[in-house]
């Protein structure tokens, strides 16, 4: 049962996590790649720390899932963590984390998009059209030709990137329509599990298991991975699921401007990533237009 009236310290704590882990989650998938391969890399994460939260919850008494539910979990796997982190993994060999976590930050506004275009759909205000123009017009700044000023960002990073933002919010929009498992750490849990399973078959078929060499990954590389495990997808999951309980999705919805913001820094302060004024103003207008579209949906 959840906790009506949760202390201000517990709030400010778990939002912390959903803040600055997610958010640091792009720069320790750059450093992990330097020494492992992309699909590698995410199979091993959402394998170990899958299966840990799969068995926590079986041993807390959640009920095993009957078959359709079971087959509704895969499902939502393959879109959030095959498609929808698995293409962010394989992008940022090309694209930098702060970079990366700009074009992500686009989920909300295809969110916006998929449940107009859904039978019954509601259409869109003039600001959330406001928003949607401005979102898109802060993409096509970010990956414009290099003539505009700054870095362009790699084509094929961006295509990935954009279709791991539209495969989550496809996702997003019809995990409140699927028979899902009533625990919802099980649900993760085996969500990131079969997610792992098909990721390491990725990995396999694609050569990128081939190129993993256990003799040569780094300390640095090691270190962020066991960073994604357990704080990327362990700690910041159990916080998000306690503010699903105590908190709004109003609030929650937030993470969708900050991240990227948390993102940027950490890679300019960490990595050296360049921010140019170009970056500064195409992240103004996303992150601008996720908060208009936020804001608007709560309010709806």
């Amino acid at each position: 049962m959840s906790n009506p009236s949760p202390s201000r310290g517990a709030l400010v704590a778990a939002f912390a996590a959903i803040y600055v882990i997610w958010g640091s989650t792009y720069l320790g998938i750059a450093v992990a790649l330097e020494s492992l391969p992309p699909f590698t890399l995410a199979a091993f994460r959402f394998l170990v720390a899958g299966g840990a939260l799969s068995i926590w919850a079986l041993s807390r008494g959640a009920p095993w899932p009957s078959t359709r539910q079971l087959a509704m979990t895969v499902l939502l796997g393959f879109l959030f963590l095959v498609i929808g982190n698995g293409a962010v993994v394989w992008a940022e060999q090309r694209v930098p984390s702060g970079l990366a976590s700009l074009l992500v930050a686009v989920t909300p506004i295809w969110t916006a998009l998929a449940l107009w275009a859904l039978p019954g759909g509601r259409a869109p205000t003039g600001g959330m059209i406001l928003g949607l123009v401005t979102g898109f017009v802060g993409t096509a700044l970010l990956v414009a030709p290099g003539s505009l000023g700054g870095t362009p960002v790699d084509p094929a990073g961006a295509a990935a990137l954009n279709l791991a933002s539209l495969s989550w919010s496809l996702g997003s929009v019809l995990t409140p329509r699927l028979d899902l498992p009533r625990s919802a750490p099980l649900s993760s849990g085996l969500q990131m599990l079969s997610a792992g399973v098909m990721l390491f078959l990725l990995a396999l078929v694609t050569g990128d298991l081939a190129r993993f060499d256990p003799a040569a990954v780094t300390t640095r590389s090691f270190a962020a991975l066991a960073y994604l495990t357990v704080f990327g997808s362990l700690v910041a999951f159990s916080a998000f699921a306690w503010l699903l309980q105590v908190s709004t999705p109003a609030r929650l919805s937030t993470t969708s401007y900050v991240n990227p913001i948390v993102a940027v820094f950490l890679g300019w302060l960490l990595a050296s990533e360049s921010v140019s004024v170009r970056t500064f103003v195409a992240g103004a207008l996303i992150v601008g237009a996720v908060a208009v579209i936020v804001t608007v949906r709560s309010r709806r």
